[in-house]
């Protein structure tokens, strides 16, 4: 979730590349910073914010073998 109630679904492919995201670009921007959010559907398209606005993120995990 982002400031203002804003929504944005993002999918990573494994738990690893979530946590490699999460630490490396996330976690380590300087607030006011801007930080590219990848987006699944979109192949080379980000969603770029400040590291600030984030403030929720829910981590779902996928158990199907086929994907809709």
């Amino acid at each position: 979730m982002l400031e203002g109630g804003h929504e944005q679904v993002v999918e990573f492919r494994t738990l690893d590349d979530f946590q490699k995201w999460y630490g490396g670009v996330l976690t380590s921007a300087a607030p006011d910073a801007f930080v590219n959010v990848p987006l699944e559907d979109l192949e080379l398209e980000y969603l770029v914010l400040r590291a600030s606005s984030v403030i929720a993120i829910r981590v779902e995990p996928l158990f199907a073998s086929v994907q809709d």
